[in-house]
């Protein structure tokens, strides 16, 4: 008994001892929190503060860029990620990844195979990689409406570009790249993006909040906003019409003639707003395809031998000085420039010229002359600088660079009369090109109109026109219009594939040789930089444009200007007639009187009508016509559509793109009921085509107007390919 007393004492002992070390060192630990205030190197204050204060960031919505007239070029648009959750502690989560991966893979461009292994991941959540994010709005919806368990959407912005491939190198684009705390961060990338990045970027905005231990604000609670500063706002000069003209005139020609390179730039030589401006290849600013192929501005970067177009300003410095006489005689074919010498394109000239002929036939030897005998060296050099060749325009885009004036030798000074040699940007030819146009005032070019601060849309800077000098007077510049017009009308001349119906053009074809690897130019058929500067009305021109292609797939050296002209006259002709300038004359129509073609067979009356320039629609299936309108005797012009009918059974004809004039001959000769909506040309009929039709039948025919069908087909475009804002809370699962 006494020894089992004893034990007890012993263990009671022991507990005593150990229950007071513990004592004395939760009393320790509780000193040394008490006096420090900290945790395991943790301060408490700021667990607690983190625990109860609550800070979120406010983003800033990147500017808008517009084109001149308030269109939307780049714009910050929402956009979903979609996320699958595989966690089986959550009460919504993926419980069948067969079935769900069959579902998706309608929705996402991944093989459904790709996303069962995604789904089948040992993690608590996962993404589908690229082609689960920037999921388009509507996309969205109608994943949502299938109601899969697991499956939801996290909300972020995306910078959308409407336009697609439009003056990309021009605008940019946004791409994410981490910072050094590794943080992801969306910049600009390449043109106005990355020039006005900091402007358009804004900053962002905080709030701090005093919550519970779930994190919901406080009744009483302190609240601290800092708002968001929203990006600018920046309009270009830029006009979306103009500058689609050009885009869909470069793919017409990429497709047909697919050339290594191509340039192109619209300008208004009053102001020196770039008004469009385009190349290929160029790149989707969304997706990046074709960005690889060139991350250069050609335009602005890109200094090349100009050609022929160069000997626009050496004629201007020659007429300044009043050195060229255009009905002055000259030998062509050769001229010796030391052990050198000069050759015409045609290698043996025209013989003996006006120095106007050399002119219109872009002979070397006549600005060779014009350089060397007529101005000098020292003045023609004086000239270059004149008209800013010796330095960048200072164009309001990155990187811009300047060409190089090769003038130390006789042969290089020469040869920079004529485009060889010297090198120039196309911008630089632009900006020399308005001194011509805008009587004797030479603009400096740029891009950027103005840029307004997106909420208050107060104007922080805009830009107004600059002249940067004035190397030739007015008088001058109007006897260069004239002559370069005759470039373009005369026979002699090497523009004549740059006449324009109702407008008078004015302007220089140049064909510049590309140096090789080895230094010697290239030979063939096509090595050659084909170009084309010109401008329009040439009495007070409102646009310049400059065209340049680069080994385009031909089979003649001769048919380089055919590609360029495509372009150049597509976009020109379009443009002026979208400004409203009114054309100073028409080509008058041959007037032609119907001849009687009844009871001829089909085929041998379509003949005769077509021999004298007119086009033949032909009713039913009968063998002879026995009626047509226009009537037997009518004056009609040239290339009018005459409705013939037959003794068969009548069908309707595909009147799409018709006027309602030659809609109506149908409808008479048929005698159906036509009931016209709209005006401007045939875009939808009740009837379709070759369908027979029967005397009394109504005809619903619409019509809308060229621009109406332009504006329609726009707005298509870019409701197809816009993500639309959604104003539901997005559910961010953890």
């Amino acid at each position: 008994m006494i020894k089992k007393q004893r034990n007890i004492n012993i263990g009671a002992a022991v507990l005593f001892f150990g229950f007071g070390v513990l004592f004395f060192v939760l009393l320790f630990r509780f000193a040394s929190i008490q006096l420090s205030g900290q945790v395991s190197g943790q301060v408490l204050t700021e667990i607690s503060e983190k625990q109860y204060n609550q800070k979120r960031v406010i983003p800033a919505v990147r500017g808008t860029i517009f084109d001149k007239n308030g269109e939307v070029i780049a714009e910050e648009a929402a956009s979903y990620t979609l996320v699958a959750i595989l966690d089986e502690k959550m009460p919504k989560h993926v419980k069948d990844p067969e079935k769900t991966a069959k579902i998706l893979a309608k929705y996402i461009d991944l093989p459904e195979s790709e996303i069962q292994a995604i789904l089948s991941k040992p993690k608590k959540q996962v993404e589908f990689g690229k082609a689960g994010k920037d999921i388009p709005h509507q996309t969205k919806q109608e994943i949502e409406k299938l109601k899969l368990p697991g499956i939801s959407f996290l909300r972020d912005s995306i910078r959308f570009y409407p336009n697609g491939i439009f003056s990309s190198h021009l605008v940019g684009f946004i791409e994410e790249k981490k910072d050094k705390d590794g943080k992801v961060k969306k910049k600009g990338t390449l043109g106005i993006e990355q020039s006005l990045d900091k402007q358009l970027t804004g900053k962002n905005g905080s709030i701090n909040y005093e919550s519970d231990i779930w994190g919901l604000l406080l009744p009483n609670g302190k609240e601290d906003i800092v708002p968001a500063e929203n990006g600018k706002n920046v309009y270009l000069t830029i006009d979306k019409k103009i500058q689609t003209f050009l885009e869909d005139a470069l793919n017409k020609v990429d497709e047909e003639y697919k050339p290594m390179k191509m340039i192109a730039i619209v300008a208004s030589p009053k102001t020196g707003e770039i008004l469009a401006m385009g190349q290929r290849p160029s790149f989707h600013p969304k997706t990046r395809e074709g960005i690889n192929k060139s991350w250069h501005n050609e335009a602005i970067e890109t200094p090349f031998e100009p050609g022929s177009t160069m000997k626009i300003f050496t004629l201007a410095a020659a007429i300044e000085e009043k050195k060229f006489d255009p009905n002055e005689w000259y030998m062509s074919g050769g001229y010796k420039v030391g052990p050198n010498t000069i050759r015409d394109h045609n290698w043996s000239g025209w013989g003996s010229i006006t120095y106007l002929e050399g002119v219109q036939r872009s002979s070397n030897v006549a600005f060779a002359k014009l350089a060397s005998d007529k101005l000098g060296f020292e003045k023609f050099r004086e000239y270059l600088t004149k008209f800013g060749f010796d330095q960048p325009t200072g164009i309001d885009l990155p990187n811009e660079t300047s060409g190089t004036i090769l003038y130390n030798y006789p042969l290089e000074k020469v040869t920079t009369s004529f485009g060889q040699g010297s090198t120039l940007t196309p911008i630089q030819q632009i900006q020399a090109a308005t001194a011509i146009a805008n009587d004797g005032k030479m603009m400096k070019p740029y891009v950027i109109k103005k840029i307004v601060d997106a909420d208050s849309k107060e104007v922080i800077t805009e830009r107004k026109a600059d002249v940067v000098g004035k190397p030739i007077s007015a008088a001058t510049a109007k006897q260069v219009r004239d002559i370069l017009e005759s470039v373009v009308t005369s026979p002699n001349g090497t523009g004549n594939r740059y006449q324009i119906d109702g407008y008078s053009v004015a302007g220089k074809t140049g064909t510049a040789q590309i140096p090789g690897p080895d230094g010697k130019y290239l030979t063939g058929a096509k090595n050659y930089i084909f170009s084309f500067l010109g401008m329009a009305p040439k009495d007070n021109p409102e646009l310049i444009v400059y065209v340049a292609i680069q080994q385009p797939e031909i089979e003649s050296y001769f048919n380089g200007s055919i590609p360029v002209s495509m372009i150049f006259n597509s976009v020109m002709k379009n443009s002026l007639q979208y400004m409203n300038i009114e054309p100073v004359k028409t080509k008058k129509a041959a007037s032609i009187v119907l001849p009687n073609v009844n009871k001829q067979t089909p085929d041998v009356a379509k003949k005769t009508l077509e021999q004298l320039g007119l086009k033949v629609i032909v009713l039913g299936n009968g063998t002879k016509v026995i009626d047509q309108l226009p009537n037997i005797g009518s004056k009609v012009l040239e290339g009018e559509k005459i409705v013939l009918k037959t003794d068969g059974n009548l069908d309707m004809p595909d009147l799409t793109g018709w006027s309602l004039r030659d809609t109506i001959k149908v409808a008479n000769l048929a005698a159906l009921k036509l009931n016209p909506v709209g005006k401007g040309f045939v875009v939808k009929q009740n009837i379709s085509p070759s369908t027979p039709i029967e005397e009394g039948e109504f005809l619903i025919v619409d019509f809308e107007t060229p621009l109406e069908q332009f504006e329609k087909e726009e707005k298509a475009k870019r409701d197809a390919e816009s993500p639309k804002d959604d104003t539901d809370e997005i559910e961010v699962l953890n």
